[in-house]
């Protein structure tokens, strides 16, 4: 929902490289970069799937509003993430910046015009697909788990490999996106990270508890395989 952006770049040409994507043909293709301040809505459920997106800079979210007014997240999108590509001609989540947030977006009909006779980007395009839904089925799986605590782990284990730099997890999220993303209430979050950080598994650089470090990632482990 382009509406929504608070400054952008003309369309340029680019190479289907630069969003780390592998075609035979290379073609080049028209690629824009927009900027969304925390919070804005990127686009909306229902809305005509015109475009793919990557996040250049910052954090997406991706949600459903329930019947009931609960928000369910979907996903969380980081750098170098690709999201807003659908099996359907609209889009069936909301995605929102959850900070300051660059992204890029192509064109979804020029982008499948270029993979009609290009096997490698056909490929590239399935195998993101695929991704897309191993990442649905294992969250499907993590909110079946009755135990609060396995979800917490898994969530701090995935996070840890997508967001750790310099031995650092700095989490953009706030506790709400993280028990909306897990099912869980604010206050079974908290507990469950002051309980980690009690039995020395995880360690608090900052007054705000976004920044931390993971200092006994075996222990962490144990906790997402319990049954």
């Amino acid at each position: 929902m382009l509406m929504h952006l608070t400054s952008a770049s003309l369309p340029r040409p680019h190479s289907l490289s630069e969003l780390g994507m592998i075609a035979d043909s290379n073609p080049m293709i028209s690629l824009s970069e927009f900027k969304y301040r925390r919070g804005s809505e990127i686009y909306g459920e229902k809305e005509p799937a015109e475009y793919i997106y990557q996040v250049k800079s910052g954090t997406v979210r991706s949600y459903k509003l329930l019947p009931d007014g609960r928000r369910q997240i979907n996903a969380f999108h980081v750098p170098g993430d690709i999201f807003g590509l659908e099996n359907g001609g609209v889009h069936r989540f909301t995605a929102e910046a959850v900070v300051d947030t660059t992204v890029r977006l192509i064109r979804r009909e020029s982008l499948d015009s270029a993979a009609e006779n290009d096997g490698a980007l056909t490929r590239n395009l399935l195998r993101m697909a695929t991704t897309n839904l191993r990442h649905a089925e294992n969250h499907m799986l993590l909110l079946g788990r009755k135990r609060s605590m396995e979800r917490v782990a898994a969530f701090l284990i995935e996070m840890n490999g997508r967001l750790t730099a310099a031995g650092i997890l700095a989490l953009p999220m706030t506790r709400r996106d993280i028990a909306d993303y897990l099912g869980l209430t604010i206050e079974t979050i908290s507990r469950s990270l002051s309980y980690l950080r009690e039995l020395g598994i995880l360690r608090f650089i900052d007054n705000n508890q976004r920044h931390l470090v993971i200092l006994d990632m075996q222990q962490l482990a144990a906790f997402d395989r319990q049954n």
